[in-house]
C-alpha cells in the first residue's frame, strides 16, 4: 500500500541532506541515506559503486533483467541551501532544494518498486553528477540501460504531469581567448585586448543559432580581466547549445571550430574553444513503445488524460535513447520550479505517480 505519509517522510529525508554536484562529501553522506531509505522499503540494500564525482547508488531485484530505473542524487544548490528554505509542506506544496528536480522522483521510484508483488528484473540506479553532464557514471549507465533493455527515467515531469519524450541535445561551450596584459593608461598599445576580442566572438556566436531547426546558441556567461587599469590578457565565455536534429551538431561543431581559425580583428589574439555537446538529442522514437503502456498505466492510477511532450532541457535519458533503448522520461514529480528559489512538488500527485510507475512497471 502506498502512503503519503511514508512517502513525505522518505521526501523530508533527502532534501534534508544536501547534494550539490562536486561536492563529494555531501554526495556520499546522500547516497548513505538514500542507501538506508531503499534498504528499509525494499528489504535488500544497493550497492554504492565510487566514481571521482561521488557515489552512484544501484539497487537490483535479481533475476532477468527487464527495467532501469534512472535518475540522480545530486542537485544545484550549494551548501546552505537548505537553512534558507527548509523542506516544508505547506498549502499542499512540498518545498526545499532539490525537492522536484529530482528527490521527488526517486522516492516515487522507490516506494513504487516497494508496492509490486514481483519485483523480479528491476534494477533502480541515480547517479552523484547528471547535472554536470554525467561524465563519471555515464558508462555504467549506459551499461545497465543496455543489460535491462527499457529505461524509465525518474526527472521531474513537465507542466501539469505531462511525461517527456524527447529532449533536445545539450552541450557547452567555453570560448578563451589569450591576450597579453599592459598597463591600460600608460601604454594600451602594447596589450592584447581579450576582452575586445572576445565581445566581437559573442556577436558572431549569437547567430549560430537556427530558428528552422530549433537549435539555440545562446553565450551566457563571461568573465575578463584582473584589474580596472590593466588590459585583458584573458577572457572566458560560456556558449549553451540545444539542437533537435543530430546533423545540427555537426554544424555548430563546425562554426565554434571556425571560431579559432578566422580569429578576431584584435592582432595578437588567440582563440581557444573547450567543451561541446555531450547529450545527443533524446528523439520521440525513444519513447514510442513504451507511452502507449504508460497511457494504460495512467488509467489505472486514476491519473486521466495524460500527455507526453518533447523539452528542452537534457538528462541522462538521452544517452540511453541515442544507444537504441527504449526510454521514457519525466515519470516523476509534479510540481515546478527545478533550479530555482520557489522549487516545489504538488503534495497531492505523490500517490498517484507513484502508482503511475508501479503499474507501468508490472506491465512490462
Amino acid at each position: 500500500m502506498i502512503q503519503l505519509d511514508d512517502l513525505l517522510a522518505d521526501l523530508a529525508a533527502l532534501v534534508e541532506v544536501e547534494s550539490p554536484s562536486h561536492d563529494l562529501a555531501a554526495l556520499e553522506q546522500s547516497a548513505a541515506t538514500l542507501a538506508g531509505i531503499i534498504e528499509r522499503r525494499l528489504g535488500s540494500a544497493p550497492r554504492l559503486v565510487p566514481t571521482p564525482a561521488g557515489p552512484v547508488v544501484h539497487w537490483s531485484a535479481g533475476g532477468t533483467p527487464r527495467a532501469l530505473i534512472l535518475g540522480h542524487h545530486d542537485t544545484v544548490f550549494p551548501i546552505g541551501t537548505l537553512a534558507k528554505r527548509p523542506f516544508t509542506v505547506v498549502d499542499g506544496r512540498a518545498t526545499g532544494p532539490g525537492v522536484f528536480d529530482m528527490k521527488g522522483g526517486i522516492v516515487q521510484a522507490v516506494h513504487a518498486v516497494a508496492s509490486l508483488d514481483d519485483r523480479s528484473g528491476i534494477e533502480i540506479l541515480m547517479t552523484p553528477d547528471e547535472e554536470v553532464g554525467s561524465d563519471a557514471s555515464r558508462a555504467l549507465l549506459e551499461e545497465r540501460a543496455q543489460a535491462c533493455g527499457r529505461v524509465l527515467v525518474l526527472e521531474p515531469s513537465a507542466d501539469g504531469g505531462a511525461l517527456k519524450v524527447a529532449r533536445k541535445g545539450v552541450g557547452t561551450f567555453e570560448v578563451v581567448v589569450h591576450g597579453k596584459a599592459s598597463h591600460a593608461g600608460l601604454e594600451p598599445e602594447k596589450g592584447v585586448n581579450a576582452l575586445v576580442a572576445a565581445a566581437e566572438l559573442i556577436g558572431r556566436i549569437a547567430t549560430f543559432g537556427d530558428p528552422a531547426t530549433a537549435t539555440t546558441v545562446t553565450p551566457t556567461m563571461a568573465s575578463a580581466g584582473t584589474a580596472e587599469n590593466v588590459v585583458p590578457a584573458e577572457a572566458r565565455v560560456r556558449v549553451a547549445v540545444r539542437i533537435e536534429d543530430p546533423a545540427e551538431q555537426h554544424r555548430v561543431d563546425a562554426a565554434m571550430a571556425e571560431l579559432v581559425a578566422t580569429g578576431t580583428s584584435v592582432p595578437g589574439a588567440r582563440v581557444e574553444i573547450l567543451g561541446g555537446i555531450n547529450r545527443p538529442p533524446m528523439h520521440v522514437s525513444a519513447a514510442a513503445a513504451l507511452f502507449p503502456i504508460a497511457e494504460q498505466a495512467a488509467v489505472a492510477a486514476g491519473i486521466e488524460g495524460i500527455r507526453g511532450v518533447g523539452v528542452g532541457g537534457g538528462s541522462d535519458g538521452n544517452f540511453t535513447a541515442a544507444l537504441g533503448i527504449p526510454t521514457l522520461d519525466g515519470l516523476g514529480a509534479v510540481g515546478g520550479g527545478a533550479h530555482a528559489d520557489h522549487e516545489y512538488v504538488l503534495v497531492d500527485t505523490l500517490v498517484p505517480r507513484t502508482r503511475l510507475l508501479a503499474e507501468l512497471l508490472s506491465r512490462l
